[in-house]
């Protein structure tokens, strides 16, 4: 399809919309895919001992592949969505450890430089299109917003929940726990209609990042700091194997429901 005649389709509003529904399966995928991207990036950068430059070079690569295919689409491929999810969660891991570890700026200050970047991303999304809606997405340079919101959004998730165990001492369950109580708080705010649901999803897309690394390092740590020691690659395919398992469930229905009764 030509520019000409995207952009026609664009205006016209023929371009379907570009991203994932927020359900209940997609805060389960968000967890698992949180959950891959802390395994996978460990596995690269650690396991395969490529350390965090060349991993952070790697997986970028990798999402710059996938989001060049998910922004050059028309339509909404779950697939190719929930692997430039993948994408952005396994990058978040690899941002956070290289700001901390390479950098020496430390998880505090990473987090708060990372919050910056989300919201002035925020707020640009903002000036140019007067609405933050996350679904649907059907203009490409909304969509462009979006995702750079999510890698934003994941790399500060990772920072915070290293901060929880790393500078505040916090087992992985502990940590587990303390964001899982602020998912509850915000669904319990989405609910009472309390806030406004764009912000309680980036507020919740935030903290399900740390409450999915937290049973990544559940997974993969040595038994002496709280892990069950799980190899990296064997955790990374069985998490891959569950988020596959729900989007093809998930998929499956949305389409059963589609099917007009006759």
């Amino acid at each position: 399809m030509s520019q000409e005649t995207l952009s026609a389709h664009t205006e016209s509003g023929d371009i379907l919309n570009k991203v994932a529904q927020v359900t209940l399966a997609f805060w389960i995928m968000k967890i698992l895919a949180t959950t891959l991207g802390e395994t996978f990036g460990d596995f690269i950068s650690m396991t395969l001992g490529l350390g965090y430059y060349a991993g952070l070079a790697i997986t970028f690569t990798l999402l710059l592949i996938i989001l060049a295919v998910q922004i050059g689409g028309t339509r909404f491929h779950p697939a190719v969505y929930w692997a430039a999810i993948i994408g952005t969660t396994t990058a978040g891991t690899e941002v956070s450890d290289m700001m901390d570890r390479s950098l020496g700026l430390g998880y505090a200050l990473g987090s708060t430089l990372l919050a910056a970047g989300l919201a002035a991303t925020l707020a640009i999304w903002w000036y140019r299109e007067r609405d933050l809606s996350v679904y649907p997405i059907r203009k490409r340079d909304e969509e462009i917003l979006y995702w750079i919101a999510i890698i934003f959004s994941n790399s500060l998730g990772t920072a915070f929940g290293d901060f929880l165990t790393d500078n505040l001492a916090l087992s992985y369950i502990q940590g587990a726990l303390v964001t899982a109580a602020v998912i509850a708080v915000v669904m319990l705010l989405h609910y009472m209609r309390a806030l406004n649901d764009i912000l309680l999803f980036w507020i919740a897309f935030i903290f399900t990042r740390p409450f999915g690394a937290t049973f990544g390092d559940l997974l993969t740590k040595p038994l002496d700091k709280g892990g069950l020691n799980i190899p990296r690659e064997y955790a990374s395919l069985i998490t891959l194997a569950l988020l596959v398992a729900i989007l093809w469930l998930s998929t499956r229905k949305r389409k059963e429901s589609s099917i007009p009764i006759r």
